[in-house]
């Protein structure tokens, strides 16, 4: 067995090792049975970011609005230059714990969505402050689930990892891999270690104690970042707040982009980030990952010790698809092509600049 083989095994079985501890201890939302008298208590705000969301606005709002257990919805237009305004406020009418507000120009200094959640949290009057983003689909409950389980996990900062819902090849090739990475790379109950590696969180829902957010400052310590999600989790670690995670299930889902060229831009704004701002440390991923999942394809044909990491590769990329969304599990056969469609991603990821919803970010 060649070096190469065995070091693409053992990374293999690390990453499923690490994944049979939180296939067993990672939580969803609704998985668990809740005595039907037990409703979370508490003054919540939910609080929505918009910008340029007119085409999925009459598909979420909706929803947003229809969530038990919610004191007041505020949609905040980040700008937006596609009608969105007045669409929310069309879908807004008629509910009276619901309103629009215009957000300001952000400062120098300021990212476009960091700075309309802290305008949206200064605005807010809940003692919990749910952020949601305007394309994340809210199940009947959703909200008091979130509630529950923030409250057992007796967090300070809680997010949860929508479902996600793929409607393309490219979007299937790519966004499952948000998962795969959480799933795969971070044991659950590293969560409440002293490890900084292990902060992370997912801006699509992501709930705060009003407490939390005074000790973070609001958003104002993460104003310049792109990934602000996971940075807000570093950052309350280190103010000695208690993180929480949880899966969406079937109550909290988002289609993230349109098609592969959209989820290429999505994927790759953020990325150097989550990369350490390391270019070098990023193609060298990217290559392993090619080395990992796809060569062994090709390896196969000529050594059959390579139908090992080739089984494992689908291995996992299938149990991930039956812990996140299990309907869609099947699309562990495209785990060869995953790296290759990645490639593009890694490379829109290594320019100086990135665009996205008509900002440009460094």
């Amino acid at each position: 067995m060649t070096v190469l083989l065995r070091a693409v095994l053992a990374f293999l079985l690390v990453k499923l090792a690490t994944l049979a501890v939180n296939l067993v201890s990672f939580p969803v939302l609704g998985a668990r049975r809740r005595d039907p008298g037990d409703r979370p208590t508490g003054d919540v705000s939910l609080l929505v970011p918009m910008r340029n969301e007119a085409a999925t606005l009459a598909a979420f709002l909706p929803a947003l609005l229809g969530q038990s257990g919610v004191a007041e919805v505020i949609v905040l237009d980040d700008e937006s230059e596609d009608g969105s305004p007045a669409l929310a406020e069309s879908l807004l009418a008629g509910t009276p714990h619901a309103r629009l507000v215009r957000g300001t120009p952000a400062p120098p200094g300021w990212v476009g969505k960091t700075w309309a959640c802290q305008q949206l949290s200064e605005q807010a009057r809940g003692e919990l402050l749910v952020f949601c983003d305007a394309d994340v689909l809210l199940a009947p409950g959703a909200v008091e689930a979130v509630v529950r389980e923030m409250t057992d996990q007796r967090a300070d900062v809680f997010s949860v990892f929508p479902r996600q819902l793929t409607a393309s090849l490219g979007e299937a090739l790519l966004t499952p891999l948000i998962d795969d990475v959480l799933l795969c790379f971070l044991p659950f109950g590293l969560l409440s270690a002293e490890v900084p590696a292990a902060a992370t969180a997912n801006g699509s829902l992501l709930a705060m104690r009003r407490p939390a957010r005074a000790a973070l400052g609001g958003f104002s310590s993460v104003r310049t970042e792109i990934v602000e999600d996971v940075a807000l989790a570093r950052k309350a670690r280190q103010a000695g707040l208690k993180l929480g995670l949880a899966l969406g299930g079937g109550l909290v889902q988002t289609r993230m982009y349109t098609g592969y060229s959209q989820t290429v831009a999505g994927l790759g704004r953020g990325l150097l980030s989550v990369a350490g701002g390391s270019r070098l440390r990023l193609a060298a991923a990217t290559g392993w990952h090619l080395v990992v999942y796809t060569l062994p394809v090709l390896a196969a044909t000529r050594q059959r010790r390579w139908l090992l990491p080739l089984g494992l590769g689908l291995l996992e990329r299938l149990l991930v698809g039956l812990k996140c969304h299990p309907r869609t599990a099947w699309q562990a056969v495209l785990t060869p092509l995953c790296p290759v469609a990645f490639v593009p991603v890694a490379i829109r990821a290594s320019r100086p600049r990135q665009q996205w919803k008509g900002r440009s970010y460094p």
